[in-house]
């Protein structure tokens, strides 16, 4: 089921009624029509012979692969799996829905800690590599005929705990776009990210984030790129795009107005950084994001 929402993304009512847990849709079909949507549960998606389908999440547009599979766990973020080029008229899809308070202490314990991990991860939507995708294979094309419920729960876990062994698994949308909330870090690192969040269209210098961080430039820049994989201005361009690219699908403001309230100095240093990061200009993305939001 379906619900148009005033920004023209689907707000999708799932089948899950009160008590249940999971909901599990093996199929096989001819293509893709299903536009833009969002819905509360969280989603397992695998596609197997879907080479040249386009898959949207949050502002992350990639073509798809020989397989897919991808985890989401953010309530927000909108997303779907488009036609794109594909010409096989068999695809093979399997979207598990299911409803996990990862929060729970039992997830603070260390059996699930690689778990709880990955779902705070997967709020950005998370692509698994095909080595990740092939250890849960059979798993996943089986889930559907397990009839006992406890016995089928049971089993996504063990997939999602198979899946969480893989740290090279790749976060799809912006954290600003996906309004992504991280794990609990070092008061240092929060408070930098904090004030980012806050004044990413100000112009933001290193020396600035040290003293905030009570550490010397040297230094801040080393601890930094430690705790966050990136550099600080790596960080910055991803939080000012995430915004930007949010404007670009929310808003009708001109790419110029975009570009010099997100904090880009220039527009054609936005459009460089956006399309290196995008694959396509801030036009283009905006036109073919539209193209996703059919009113049905």
């Amino acid at each position: 089921m379906k619900k148009q929402e005033e920004n023209s993304i689907l707000q999708e009512i799932t089948p899950l009624e009160e008590h249940d847990f999971m909901y599990v849709a093996d199929r096989h079909k001819a293509g893709y029509d299903y536009p833009l949507h969002r819905h509360e549960l969280f989603e397992l998606n695998f596609v197997e012979h879907g080479a040249g389908c386009e898959r949207i999440v949050g502002d992350n547009i990639e073509t798809l692969g020989e397989y897919d599979l991808v985890l989401i766990t953010s309530p927000n973020l909108e997303h779907m799996w488009g036609q794109g080029t594909c010409t096989n008229t068999d695809i093979h899809e399997i979207t598990i829905q299911f409803q996990c308070d990862y929060q729970q202490d039992i997830f603070l314990t260390n059996p699930f800690r690689s778990m709880q991990q990955m779902m705070i991860r997967a709020q950005r939507g998370l692509a698994f590599p095909l080595p990740a995708i092939m250890a849960v294979y059979e798993r996943l094309r089986h889930l559907s005929e397990i009839k006992e419920g406890f016995y089928a729960v049971a089993e996504l876990f063990r997939i999602l705990y198979e899946l969480s062994k893989f740290p090279d698994a790749r976060e799809l949308s912006s954290s600003s776009f996906a309004k992504a909330q991280g794990e609990t870090e070092s008061k240092r690192v929060k408070a930098v990210k904090e004030y980012i969040v806050s004044h990413y269209e100000e112009e933001i210098r290193l020396e600035q984030m040290s003293r905030l961080a009570n550490m010397s430039p040297t230094a801040f820049s080393r601890f930094f790129k430690l705790r966050t994989g990136k550099t600080l201005a790596e960080y910055i361009v991803d939080i000012r795009l995430g915004h930007a690219t949010r404007k670009l699908v929310d808003t009708n403001e001109p790419v110029s107005q975009i570009c010099y309230t997100c904090g880009f100095n220039t527009l054609t240093n936005f459009n460089r950084l956006f399309r290196k990061r995008k694959g396509c200009s801030p036009t283009e993305f905006r036109e073919k994001y539209a193209k996703t939001r059919v009113i049905v």
